[in-house]
C-alpha cells in the first residue's frame, strides 16, 4: 500500500484535532514522519497526538534535546518525539537508538524525511504545507489554512480508514 490523501487545516485547533484522530489509528511500533516549513504545525499536531494518547509531560518541540520520550499515563504506548532538524546524517540518527524503543512506542519524527525511513517498512508520512507570502526572510507567522498531505507506506495501513482520519470535524 502506498496511497496519499489531503485535507485542509484552517487553524491550530484543527491541526491538534488531526493529531488526536491519528492517535486513534496509531499503535506501538508505528512511525510517523512529519515534514513542513517552520511554523507549519508539526509540533502542534504532535501535541494533539500526545494528548489523545494520554502521555505524561508537555509535548513541546524537542529541537535542542533532539528526542523526548513521553511515557503513557495509563495503558497504551509511549510517545517518542524527535526533531531531526539538526541531524545531518544517518549516523546521527543511529546514535539516537530509536530502533530500541520503536516497537513499544509511537515514534514521531519532525524533519525526518530522508533520514528515518529505514527505521520501519510501514510508516505514515505527513507533510504540512502552509501558505506563503507577505513575510520577510526568516519570519514565521500564522498566515492561514495549512494543507495536510498524508501518505501511507506499507501493508500495515491496508484496511485502515485513513480518509476518515483526515475528515475535518472541527467546530
Amino acid at each position: 500500500m502506498d496511497e496519499t490523501w489531503e485535507t485542509d487545516l484552517p487553524d491550530a485547533e484543527a491541526t491538534r484535532a488531526l493529531g488526536a484522530r491519528l492517535a486513534g489509528v496509531l499503535r506501538a511500533g508505528d512511525l510517523l514522519v512529519l515534514t513542513g516549513d517552520l511554523g507549519a504545525g508539526k509540533t502542534t499536531l504532535t501535541q494533539g497526538l500526545g494528548a489523545a494518547l494520554g502521555v505524561r509531560g508537555q509535548v513541546a518541540s524537542p529541537t535542542f534535546i533532539i528526542a523526548r520520550t513521553h511515557p503513557p499515563l495509563a495503558d497504551g504506548p509511549a510517545l517518542v518525539h524527535v526533531d531531526a532538524y539538526r541531524l545531518g546524517s544517518l549516523d546521527e540518527v543511529d546514535a539516537l537508538d530509536l530502533d530500541t524503543s520503536l516497537e513499544d512506542s509511537v515514534t514521531v519524527v519532525e524533519w525526518g524525511a530522508g533520514l528515518v525511513e529505514g527505521l520501519a517498512q510501514d510508516r505514515l508520512e505527513l507533510e504540512l504545507r502552509r501558505p506563503r507570502g507577505g513575510l520577510a526572510d526568516g519570519e514565521v507567522a500564522d498566515v492561514g489554512t495549512r494543507r495536510a498531505v498524508l501518505r501511507a507506506v506499507g501493508r500495515r495501513w491496508a484496511g485502515v480508514n485513513l480518509p476518515a482520519v483526515l475528515a475535518t470535524s472541527v467546530g
